[in-house]
């Protein structure tokens, strides 16, 4: 599981929003010079992000959670985003080459059709998932609502 501390920062029915503030650790890493996660985290200036998450921990706002998210989960969402719409591009446009073999127009519009059904065929597998692919929470944390006086 990839973990992740953040604070409930709104209720939205049986949901809460949590915000994380992406921690890096590149300071230690040895191969910090060359990674990418360095260059995304100073292009963010590491700001905040909030994910939806069911709240069946009873969460109130200001409680700090953990949320966590299965690798296996987090791979292949990954695939499911990035790589399908590439391959179904690249597809496309050698179909699209294939219809019109003198122009490239035909590999230009394979390329674009191609692109937009697997970014719509990633939609329609995410939303027949059931939540596989949403983190939830694993655990809240004693915070300054949760502390009796």
């Amino acid at each position: 599981m990839i973990r992740e501390t953040g604070r409930v920062v709104a209720l939205k029915g049986d949901k809460v929003w949590v915000q994380t503030i992406r921690a890096s650790a590149c300071e230690s890493c040895s191969v910090r010079s060359g990674c990418g996660q360095r260059v995304l985290v100073r292009a963010s200036g590491g700001r905040a992000s909030q994910v939806l998450v069911t709240n069946h921990l009873n969460a109130r706002v200001g409680d700090e959670v953990t949320v966590a998210i299965a690798e296996s989960a987090l791979i292949s969402a990954s695939l499911l985003v990035y790589a399908l719409p590439l391959v179904l591009m690249i597809l496309g446009a050698v179909t699209g080459q294939q219809w019109l073999p003198q122009q490239d127009a035909g590999a230009i519009a394979g390329a674009i059709a191609g692109l937009a059904a697997g970014f719509g065929l990633a939609r329609i597998i995410q939303m027949r998932s059931g939540g596989r692919y949403q983190p939830a929470l694993v655990d809240r944390l004693p915070g300054p609502s949760t502390i009796v006086r």
